[in-house]
């Protein structure tokens, strides 16, 4: 992932992914083939560092359409964020930095009927309101096809690492410079109850 978002980020307490609430006013849905050549302009033109092509979005789109939402009010484009809904391989891929994450391979991702191991935020643009938006955001995540599954994000930018954080981020041990993971909410051991006692195994096995 660039970046979260170009305008500061204006969470100044921590909250939780998981527990946002939804938006009235923040429509977020798939995008639309039409879409694409505004999202990567907006991408290009808000987030630094991020060089992406119509090609590019076009390439994970077709491949599953729901990895791209958008968000808009009264039918006008705020921004977008696109994941990566990686597949067993993907996920050991990513934490061993085995995966190029701009022109990720296809064969890393979670096919449409196939349930995620890991979700990367591989980008976020937005203006206005756009991540009023990010409950609906965390509704769409809660699929049964993706609930399961933990984000990861990988900022490069001071606003990015502080909406990582404010959003329940925490970093994690990985071959990466630097990757952040989201627990979701029902994959965590509640406080009192210690974690279960698992057979030593190498860390090539573990994907926590």
């Amino acid at each position: 992932m660039r970046d979260w978002v170009k305008e500061r980020a204006t969470l100044t307490r921590k909250h939780d992914f998981d527990a946002l609430p939804k938006s009235l006013e923040i429509s977020v849905q798939p995008a639309r083939r039409s879409e694409l050549p505004a999202l990567a302009e907006m991408a290009n033109r808000l987030v630094p560092g991020v060089h992406i092509t119509e090609p590019d979005l076009e390439r994970y789109f077709g491949f599953d359409p729901t990895s791209i939402l958008t968000f808009s009010q009264k039918g006008r484009l705020l921004g977008a964020v696109a994941f990566l809904y990686l597949n067993w391989r993907g996920h050991d891929a990513l934490i061993f930095d085995e995966i190029n994450l701009t022109h990720p391979d296809v064969g890393l991702l979670a096919g449409p009927a196939e349930d995620a191991s890991a979700i990367y935020v591989w980008a976020i643009a937005g203006q206005g309101r756009a991540m009023a938006g990010l409950g609906n955001v965390s509704t769409h995540l809660s699929s049964p096809r993706l609930k399961a599954a933990d984000l990861f994000a990988a900022p490069s930018s001071a606003d990015g690492r502080n909406l990582t954080i404010a959003l329940g981020f925490e970093p994690t041990p990985s071959y990466q410079q630097e990757l952040w993971r989201y627990q979701r909410l029902w994959n965590r051991f509640p406080a009192q109850m210690p974690a279960p006692i698992a057979a030593a195994r190498s860390f090539a096995d573990a994907r926590h």
